[in-house]
């Protein structure tokens, strides 16, 4: 399909599943690369978006590691709000472990500030940043993002993951706003 529809917006192909496959196998490698002398790893993942992300990670990952899964929401729309609200916390004991954390996008960076304020609280030891897409031209914080899938422009996506007001999270494809 090349064009979708979802709820009142139509979305266009933006990036196929094959590409998408091969970001995620590159990112998989890189952090076997770099992990391969730590001892398992916690794979945190932010739900709801990520959870496509994280499956086909841990399919590529093949050193020992732990998974472990949190929520947060700061989207309504087509926006974010600014406000992010925890909705499942982090029920791990993270300190003294390496925590990667696994994010679909990183737009603005409130959420990411705000699990990296948790890992702090709750003393974590060291902690990584892995996600699929990055607008570096939203990003209005200073944490390094050490995994990056892709660079995309400041458009808003949908699919593999991603959704708009609940809907277009299993498309395997991404799909940008059609105008």
């Amino acid at each position: 399909m090349d064009i979708v529809q979802l709820h009142d917006k139509k979305f266009r192909l933006y990036i196929p599943d094959s590409e998408i496959q091969k970001i995620v196998q590159k990112i998989a490698l890189s952090l076997e690369k770099d992990y391969s002398t730590f001892k398992n790893p916690l794979f945190l993942v932010i739900l709801n978006g990520s959870f496509m992300f994280a499956s086909d990670l841990m399919k590529h990952f093949k050193l020992p590691c732990e998974i472990s899964f949190v929520r947060f929401t700061s989207y309504q729309n087509t926006q974010s709000t600014g406000i992010v609200k925890e909705l499942i916390g982090l029920n791990e004991d993270v300190s003294d472990r390496t925590v990667i954390v696994i994010e679909d996008i990183i737009d603005t960076g409130h959420t990411l500030h705000k699990i990296i304020q948790t890992l702090q609280k709750h003393n974590n030891k060291d902690y990584r940043i892995a996600t699929v897409f990055f607008k570096p031209n939203s990003y209005q914080l200073n944490y390094p993002i050490h995994y990056v899938g892709k660079q995309i422009p400041n458009d808003f996506i949908v699919g593999y993951g991603l959704d708009y007001n609940g809907l277009g999270r299993n498309l395997s494809n991404v799909y940008v706003l059609h105008q």
